[in-house]
């Protein structure tokens, strides 16, 4: 009986050693490749339940600063921040708007997470520099000219702005072309410009129009300041008047290269 041939002794020899080194390597590189697909699929799912589904990461307090008018309770009862929700499930662009549209007097307001169980609202209020007389009741105007809240009790040391538009005349040209709340914003933005130790005597703003702005002080003087361009000018031009004449009871800074002074 004849012996294996050749080929066959080749065959049986390569089955009896196993796998070629260049196959065993692409093997361990699937079984690798296979162990850390699973793995991060796990770690996949592992997070997402950990964000979602545990009890670790889900909202347990709400914390408030910077309230000075608000109450704590207001703003918190307006964000509507819903406790026990899943921190990460929190949309704090939604909280922001809705504190900003229910709450007028915030004037900015910060939303973050504090992990692992709070969220923050950092609020900051406007201040008023100028306030509306209506019937019995105050509105407050923050510096950039926006009617913010209605209160019952002026605040003290905020001038009131009166708008003196005619119906005929430059006075209703302006109101015409601008609109009243551009009006009341340059008021607003005189308003802020005023030197400080002005601003504490000043009880009325006018607005007869855009150009023509005055200040009324509690001791009977009173200001022309024009528009609200220039305002650091025209301030600097207006100490500087009121020292060289304490007795002039009418003070011009429209043009503050040139400013005058009248009556005493």
């Amino acid at each position: 009986m004849a012996g294996p041939t050749t080929a066959e002794r080749g065959e049986r020899q390569q089955e009896s050693s196993g796998p070629s080194p260049a196959r065993r390597l692409r093997l361990r590189r699937l079984r690798t490749i296979i162990i850390l697909t699973v793995l991060l699929v796990l770690l996949g799912a592992g997070t997402v339940w950990l964000l979602y589904g545990s009890q670790w990461l889900r909202v347990q307090r709400v914390s408030i600063s910077g309230t000075r008018v608000l109450t704590p309770a207001q703003v918190r009862e307006a964000a509507q921040v819903p406790v026990g929700a899943p921190m990460i499930s929190v949309d704090t662009d939604v909280i922001e708007a809705r504190l900003r549209r229910k709450l007028p007097r915030i004037d900015m307001v910060d939303v973050v997470r504090s992990w692992p169980h709070g969220i923050g609202l950092k609020v900051s209020e406007r201040t008023p520099v100028l306030i509306v007389q209506m019937g019995g009741k105050v509105v407050e105007v923050d510096r950039k000219g926006v009617r913010f809240a209605t209160v019952s009790v002026a605040p003290k040391g905020i001038p009131a702005l009166e708008l003196s538009t005619s119906s005929s005349g430059s006075s209703a040209a302006s109101l015409r072309r601008f609109g009243e709340d551009r009006l009341v914003a340059e008021a607003a933005l005189v308003a802020r410009a005023v030197p400080a130790a002005v601003a504490r005597a000043t009880e009325t703003v006018k607005v007869r129009s855009y150009d023509d702005i005055s200040l009324e002080l509690g001791d009977g003087r009173n200001v022309l300041w024009g528009s609200s361009e220039k305002g650091a000018a025209k301030a600097r031009a207006l100490i500087a008047l009121m020292k060289a004449a304490p007795d002039a009871r009418h003070f011009d800074v429209s043009v503050p290269t040139a400013p005058a002074s009248s009556g005493s």
